[in-house]
């Protein structure tokens, strides 16, 4: 079990499942995902970089995808949304659609593979 599982196990039982989905879809869609810390918070890490973390404050919850690009891609499927540069917030009664969520870890996969490929 990883950082990200044992933070999940914290999140109160009402929004866990809000944050399970989309560590789950990241799961579905990039396999063999690791679990780690980064920026002081469980990430999801592809190729040894931060994918996304999804997390819960007081009156939110929260995907960070380590990365502004894939808010900006997203952004104009999220009319009504909160976001900032790097992150994406929402409820459980308000979840991020699934193709804007599918599409931001999508994004943030490939600009991770981009910067590989570019240190080669």
């Amino acid at each position: 079990m990883g950082t990200v599982t044992d933070y999940l196990a914290t999140v109160d039982a009402a929004r866990r499942p809000a944050l399970e989905r989309v560590v789950d879809r990241a799961r579905e869609l990039v396999p063999d995902l690791q679990e780690g810390t980064s920026y002081g918070m469980p990430v999801l890490l592809y190729r040894g970089k931060g994918l996304l973390s999804a997390m819960a404050a007081t009156k939110h919850l929260a995907i960070y995808p380590h990365s502004g690009t894939p808010v900006g891609v997203v952004s104009p499927m999220l009319a009504g949304f909160s976001m900032s540069p790097g992150t994406v917030r929402f409820t459980a009664d308000r979840p991020i659609p699934d193709d804007a969520l599918d599409l931001l870890i999508l994004t943030r996969r490939d600009e991770i593979d981009a910067q590989l490929a570019r240190k080669r």
